[in-house]
């Protein structure tokens, strides 16, 4: 495993937040990633399709993990700004969001991402993404608030 692939790996495992919607990472690529999370009735709408909000979190996580993988090594990541456009309902059997850098600078990466619904094999397009991520300076162990 490459150390940009570790690195992000790394980070995605210490996400609580993935883990509570059953999310795991597919794939990791230079600039890429793929992030797919399973039907849950815990994570439906009124309407029975799974949440908006669960969606975009894989979108976002994918969308950050991808600008990740091509930060300097003592850096991380965090999403300042996205927009999302919900083009169909979100019903299927699992659902995968797949991101890439389209353009990465000193502080920021412009990302883009699409969520697909799965339904016996079949992805069906159901959001898409566009991401501004910025790149933060690591902090030492123990600093900040609250970790």
């Amino acid at each position: 495993m490459e150390a940009f692939e570790k690195k992000v790996r790394d980070s995605f495992g210490r996400q609580s937040f993935m883990s509570t919607i059953g999310a795991e990472m597919v794939s990791v690529g230079r600039g890429t990633v793929e992030i797919r999370f399973p039907f849950s009735a815990k994570l439906t709408q009124q309407n029975r399709f799974v949440h908006a909000g669960a969606v975009t979190s894989i979108m976002d996580s994918a969308c950050g993990y991808a600008a990740l993988s091509i930060a300097p090594e003592a850096v991380d990541v965090l999403s300042v700004e996205f927009k999302v456009s919900f083009l169909s309902p979100a019903i299927g059997e699992s659902f995968v969001a797949r991101a890439s850098v389209k353009r990465a600078g000193k502080r920021l990466a412009v990302c883009t991402a699409d969520a697909f619904a799965v339904q016996a094999g079949e992805e069906k397009l159901i959001a898409t993404m566009l991401a501004t991520i910025m790149n933060m300076d690591l902090k030492p162990a123990g600093a900040g608030s609250g970790v």
